[in-house]
């Protein structure tokens, strides 16, 4: 396997001598250290090392180049190896680009020129950005390949997993020479697909999430069986609750069905959080969340399901789906919720060919050219047509309603208004879908005079309302009739606590029916359905969960 690469950009031919240099020194016997002297070139170069299946693990960019600055260089760089550790070298008078880029393109480091002495002032830092590049899963393997059938929906569910959890791969198709190649190396065929086959060759035909999880280097396992502290659910309000809980000490284990982020995720773009004036992908927000949980010690598991949730004295049992257990003094329910399923004749059928829910953002590079349509009115449907307008030849986002001003952000509908390619149209519902393999057809409906249109696509993508994925809980905590998790203040009927309650006071704001087992974020009764606010009742969750521990 050959060594990861570190890439200096300057276009002073001095100043990237002398990085080259420092940095070969000390870092040569295990990098490959390249060099360039434009943002173009180097661009160039990341694409080469791409294409052989290497790995970036460091990018030294001075801020001040003509044609493209290094904020530019690094930005664009993201979507190539968006794991690579990013530096900026600035002059004194650059530390305020500096300062933007650390929102722009998630810097990890900005170094002021001159950098000497570098065992001082360069290496340290180098070292530090290096080992944190290591324990990534983009480090763990050089190539994973995934040979499957573009309309083949396990295929769909394999590159989904991987790609929302930051594992790169390469997509063959299974006609593809290199395709064919590998299912017959396999002793695989066609209908087997979806084959996945790691670096040191080994084939696993239509695996599991749980294989996935461990092929990728994450923790499926436990590493105790009993915690201070549960976290259910990776989104914003499960990473929330996961830092504050490790970081104040608490022993806490977070556990993920899929892949953390949750919806917020796989969002391309959310510019209203606060702290990002330019925006933030979901993925970056997500990892930037997931690497500082695990910074501070709290444990992910990934690929495991929650099944059941039960009481034992002073601890609290959550079963998995495998009929292992863990136990905890306290939990945090943060689920999120689901998309509901759009029923309508035939799009059952192609889930995964061609229907999707949520934004699955592998298949945007599939849609060059084409029509995409995208059902809903709020923000993830919003997000998601920015998304594709850079891909399809026309994004049309149908809606029921008149306009978009009662369900979505306005800095996000004046976004639309300025995109050519999308065309909204209201009062418009899916009525039907046909196709043979896959999505062919769609037919759409006026819901106010009820005249039908067939059109022509293989995209679907459906964002309507949302569901919180709850039913395991029936009978164990007060849900109301949507499902959603009753606590606080709304528990009490007529002053009265809830069933079964066993304390003298009455449940904490974020505390369900069950005395220590909190809920925070979508999954919640009559919560505000916003990135910011679910990660500040996860971290509101975290105060509650220390108050219940010390009056115990």
């Amino acid at each position: 396997m050959a060594n990861p690469v570190i890439l200096t950009v300057d276009d002073d031919p001095v100043v990237s001598r002398a990085v080259a240099r420092d940095i070969r020194r000390r870092y040569g016997d295990r990098y490959r250290v390249l060099r360039a002297s434009s943002g173009p070139e180097a661009l160039d170069a990341l694409r080469e090392v791409k294409l052989r299946g290497e790995q970036v693990a460091l990018l030294l960019a001075d801020h001040r180049m003509p044609e493209m600055t290094g904020v530019e260089f690094l930005e664009a760089a993201m979507d190539i190896f968006p794991a690579a550790r990013r530096v900026l070298l600035t002059a004194y008078a650059d530390t305020d680009a500096a300062i933007e880029a650390i929102n722009v393109v998630d810097l990890d480091h900005y170094l002021l020129k001159p950098w000497h002495p570098p065992e001082e002032k360069l290496y340290p830092v180098v070292d530090g950005l290096l080992e944190a590049w290591a324990v990534t899963p983009d480090a763990a393997s050089a190539e994973i390949r995934v040979v499957g059938h573009r309309w083949s929906a396990p295929s769909f569910k394999v590159r989904d997993f991987l790609a929302r959890n930051l594992v790169p791969y390469r997509w063959l198709l299974s006609d593809d020479p290199e395709g064919v190649r590998l299912l017959d190396a396999a002793g695989a065929t066609e209908a087997d697909v979806p084959l996945v086959v790691t670096p040191e060759g080994k084939a696993l035909v239509a695996p599991s999430e749980a294989e996935l999880a461990a092929l990728a280097g994450l923790t499926v396992v436990p590493a105790c069986d009993f915690y201070d502290l549960v976290v259910i659910g990776g989104g914003p309000a499960g990473l929330g609750s996961a830092v504050y809980g490790a970081s104040e000490g608490l022993r806490t284990v977070l556990v993920e069905r899929r892949a953390t982020g949750g919806q917020a995720g796989q969002s391309s773009r959310i510019e209203n959080y606060l702290g990002f004036p330019d925006g933030v992908s979901g993925a970056q927000l997500t990892d930037r969340a997931r690497r500082q949980a695990v910074k501070f010690g709290a444990e992910l598991l990934s690929a495991r399901e929650v099944v059941g949730l039960s009481e034992a004295g002073g601890a609290r049992l959550l079963r998995f789906g495998d009929g292992t257990e863990i136990a905890a003094h306290t939990v945090v329910l943060a689920t999120g919720v689901s998309y509901r399923v759009l029923d309508a004749p035939g799009l059952a059928d192609f889930t995964g060919r061609g229907v999707f829910y949520g934004a699955a953002a592998t298949e945007a590079p599939s849609c060059v050219e084409q029509d995409v349509y995208i059902v809903g009115g709020a923000n993830s449907a919003g997000q998601a047509a920015v998304h594709f307008s850079r891909y399809a030849s026309r994004v049309h986002l149908l809606i029921r309603g008149a306009d978009l001003t009662a369900s979505m952000s306005r800095y996000l509908i004046d976004q639309l208004e300025r995109i050519d390619r999308i065309t909204v149209h209201p009062h418009t519902a899916v009525v039907g879908g046909a196709g043979e393999d896959h999505l062919e057809r769609l037919t759409l409906c006026d819901t106010r005079t009820g005249e039908a249109r067939s059109v022509d696509t293989s995209w679907l993508f459906i964002f309507i309302g949302a569901e919180p994925r709850t039913d395991w809980l029936d009978g164990v905590l007060v849900r109301d009739d949507r499902g959603f998790i009753v606590t606080g203040p709304d528990l009490l009927a007529g002053g009265r606590r809830p069933a079964g309650w066993s304390l003298s006071r009455d449940p904490y704001h974020l505390e369900t029916s069950v005395p220590g087992v909190f809920a925070a974020g979508d999954v919640r009764a009559e919560s505000v359905k916003r990135v910011a606010s679910a990660v500040g009742e996860g971290a509101m969750a975290v105060s509650l969960v220390h108050r219940y521990l010390e009056a115990q």
